[in-house]
């Protein structure tokens, strides 16, 4: 059975990513890349469907870990009756094929060592033919193979491949996987000391482009975490970033919302975009303004709200009966059938990204506003079709009053292109067109009777989607409709102090109801609040969900307030997002930071570089 989501650190080489539990045991890793099939499924099992497991022999009587300074690599330290063991796990910078590196080093006394390696391809269903390759041992199905080095004597015993050794202070011992197509030779050798300190330097350098002043303050250590993971779920050949590096995690124990995250959605790219960009990442940045115009290009009807780390597009959803699912969670689901959805609000997203990226610096060529022309024409033309909104609902169609927000964004950033940075458009058309749908989500979005924004038009139920009225713009922060709709969101949708995304009993999404708070959203509000000059009020809920966060600072999509625990995939790439950009409203609220601007890299007043 696998641990509590929180109990789960993360490693990778930014083209793929594996979870290492707390007990020693890595329980999903999915190779060569984030979307491949995993070698490593027990954390949606058991262990029969894949893990490796490297820990204490006996039960610890203490265990703690940390990543080694601003990096991916994880020590866990197990304290035993006998000594102090410390396990390294890291993936290093990858140059052709991803390895999987974990070195036991011996701190004090002695250790007896367990180490139990299951593979398991295609997600726990096929079993490998392992033989010894020289000094290593080779296992291989199908396409893949995995390729184990150690100097510690192996055996194979039921399909399982053991170690049983002896760690003394002062030890270290490596242990390198390496993944390569089954048809190629059995992959060189590293070294896994030369490895580590590349790992080091790979990240202490990345980090060092990180903006100083742009994360300083008292949450300096939670900013620049989330930054680093943002980074891991990075697909580093197109500058993709997937939501997360998992599949499945339930968004309850036990139900059915078990959905593939391992995708890049657009509307996560003008919040990512915000945040990288107001901390320096002008790299990482500009990476993803490319790979979100390459993927959305072609017809402006055939957008999609998500789509592969390459821009693939068709993402067949299946399932995969063998697996159980997370505690009992199922199905397990590999794909989204969300891809072919119909979402309004990705096109607000997509011409905010956009507008984010140039009014902060990053170049975009010519064929990128020509890509932008197209979206606006069909916007204009399909702007008051319903649609299937924000939270991707397997039921009807709908009028939802987020879509319409978001196309009134798509509008205004258009008005800014031409007004602002002196592109070409009918700009008068816009400005109607933005005219239009600003009176309309006034008009037909506001229950007068309950004194707040709705969920769709003609319902009485309310959704935290509506932030974004705050958040992009379309209403200042004072206006009586967004006060109103903030204290209702805070009186009927919060529970325990966390934001729910809406009221189960709309059944909007033809599914059985329950979740957890949903992060994002909580994180939302503290930058409604922040904005409507609660501060206060913000910073008291910003802290408090700071310690939702697992010891690593790493963040689920939820929290489940009855059993005080995550759930959701994990990491979630747009719980950290939301993170840093509550952070950053908050800290400009707070005059902790309003004197950056993040695309000079300057100090404000000053002609002097940020150093």
């Amino acid at each position: 059975m696998a641990l509590r989501i929180e109990d789960y650190g993360i490693i990778g080489d930014t083209q793929t990513a594996a979870l290492v539990g707390l007990d020693g045991s890595i329980d999903w890793l999915c190779l060569p890349h984030f979307g491949a099939g995993a070698c490593f499924s027990a954390l949606l099992g058991t262990a029969e469907h894949g893990r490796w497991l490297l820990a204490p022999a006996g039960r610890p009587t203490a265990t703690s870990r940390r990543y080694r300074f601003d990096t991916l690599v994880l020590e866990t330290d197990f304290v035993t009756d006998t000594g102090t063991v410390r396990v390294i796990d890291f993936m290093p910078p990858r140059d052709v094929r991803p390895d999987l590196v974990r070195i036991v080093e011996g701190l004090s006394g002695e250790v007896r060592m367990d180490m139990e390696l299951i593979i398991r391809f295609e997600y726990g269903s096929e079993v490998p033919w392992v033989h010894h390759v020289d000094d290593s041992l080779r296992a291989v199905a199908g396409p893949n193979s995995l390729t184990l080095r150690t100097p510690v004597a192996v055996d194979g015993v039921h399909m399982r491949t053991n170690a049983d050794f002896t760690v003394r202070e002062g030890d270290r011992i490596p242990f390198v996987l390496t993944w390569a197509n089954s048809w190629q030779d059995a992959p060189p050798p590293i070294d896994a000391e030369r490895a580590l300190s590349d790992t080091e330097e790979f990240w202490t350098t990345w980090c060092r482009q990180i903006t100083p002043v742009a994360v300083e303050g008292p949450w300096e250590d939670e900013i620049r975490r989330s930054l680093i993971t943002l980074k891991a779920l990075t697909y580093e050949p197109t500058g993709g970033i997937v939501a997360a590096a998992t599949t499945s995690l339930p968004e309850k124990i036990g139900g059915v919302r078990n959905w593939d995250y391992r995708y890049c959605w657009v509307r996560d790219a003008s919040l990512t975009l915000n945040a990288m960009i107001e901390v320096g990442l002008g790299d990482e940045a500009s990476a993803w303004s490319r790979w979100l115009a390459r993927a959305a290009a072609g017809a402006p009807e055939q957008l999609q709200i998500l789509y592969g780390i390459g821009g693939e597009r068709r993402l067949t959803e299946l399932e995969l009966p063998w697996l159980p699912g997370y505690e009992g969670s199922a199905p397990v689901r590999i794909g989204n059938a969300a891809s072919d959805q119909f979402q309004l609000d990705v096109y607000g997203e997509l011409m905010y990204a956009f507008d984010r990226a140039r009014r902060l610096g990053v170049h975009l060529d010519g064929e990128t506003w020509a890509l932008q022309l197209a979206f606006m024409e069909f916007l204009e033309a399909h702007w008051t079709e319903p649609d299937e909104g924000i939270w991707e609902v397997r039921g009807p169609r709908r009028k939802f009053v987020h879509s319409r927000v978001m196309a009134w964004v798509a509008a205004d950033c258009a008005v800014r292109a031409v007004e602002d940075q002196g592109l070409d458009g009918p700009v008068d058309r816009w400005r109607a067109l933005r005219d239009d749908i600003h009176a309309e989500v006034c008009r037909e979005g506001y229950d007068e009777a309950r004194g707040a924004f709705t969920q769709y038009y003609g319902s009485h139920g309310l959704d935290a989607s509506v932030l974004m009225i705050v958040i992009y713009g379309f209403l200042p922060p004072d206006d009586p409709r967004v006060v109103n709709t903030v204290a209702a969101i805070e009186r009927e949708l919060m529970v325990d102090g966390f934001v729910q995304r809406y009221e189960s009993e709309t059944g909007v999404d033809g599914l059985p109801p329950g979740e957890g708070a949903f992060l994002p959203c909580s994180f939302w509000l503290v930058d409604c609040l922040a904005k409507m000059g609660r501060v206060d009020d913000a910073r008291t809920m910003f802290e408090r969900l700071l310690t939702l966060a697992n010891d690593l600072g790493l963040l689920a999509e939820e929290y489940d307030v009855a059993t005080d625990r995550l759930v959701g995939n994990f990491p979630q790439a747009f719980s950290h997002v939301g993170l840093v950009n509550a952070a950053h409203s908050l800290c400009e609220c707070l005059g902790l930071r309003a004197d950056f601007d993040p695309q000079l890299g300057l100090r404000r007043g000053t002609l002097d570089p940020l150093s």
